[in-house]
């Protein structure tokens, strides 16, 4: 079984996590904004986190969001520059289960509700694996009430739930590059397992 190298804790300030989920049923809808960006290049992670701040403040944006009792909606934003961007509702007990977003960087915000993030604090292998243990210390949890956000780099290891019983939560979250692919993972214990891979085709 493999192992992982543990990094050192997380200091950037949390799907689409677009992922398909029972009753999920609005359509990507693309949208434009006015948030700041570099001029040049690609946008950066501090720039994916003012995008994602700024629109979870649009109370018309967050009102458009058709909201399932049975499962998590979503809406296509237009993102800064080329980068990908989800509007998501999230019904009370709902969650992403363990996820990466391959080589793309990100940012979410939570405009509604309150949001948990699971996520791991270490450098999974790039390929050749199915398996891994993870060390101890790797875990790390943050809760995102309304107006708190989260950036994140590349081969962020993560899950994100509503664990309310009662209350939806609303999030934006920014990708650059759009997202190649996310691999999903399950969780045992100590014992982490990729299960499957998916494309951009298996959630638009």
């Amino acid at each position: 079984m493999s192992h992982p190298v543990p990094l050192p804790p997380a200091s950037a300030p949390s799907t689409p996590l677009p992922a398909s989920a029972p009753g999920a049923s609005a359509d990507p809808v693309p949208r434009t904004g006015s948030w700041p960006t570099s001029l040049t290049g690609a946008p950066t992670s501090a720039e994916l986190l003012d995008f994602v701040r700024h629109a979870a403040a649009d109370k018309d944006l967050i009102a458009s969001l058709p909201l399932d009792p049975e499962g998590r909606t979503w809406l296509r934003l237009e993102g800064p520059r080329g980068s990908e961007a989800w509007l998501i509702g999230w019904p009370p007990g709902t969650g992403t289960g363990w996820h990466d977003h391959a080589d793309s960087v990100g940012a979410f915000a939570t405009a509604e509700g309150v949001l948990k993030e699971n996520s791991l604090a270490v450098r999974l292998p790039s390929a050749g694996w199915r398996t891994l243990e993870l060390a101890e210390g790797v875990d790390r949890e943050r809760h995102l009430v309304a107006g708190r956000s989260r950036a994140f780099g590349a081969h962020h290891v993560h899950e994100v739930l509503n664990e309310s019983s009662v209350e939806h939560a609303v999030s934006v979250h920014a990708y650059y590059p759009p997202l190649p692919l996310m691999r999903r993972y399950s969780r045992s214990g100590a014992v982490l397992r990729l299960e499957q891979v998916e494309r951009p085709e298996d959630w638009q």
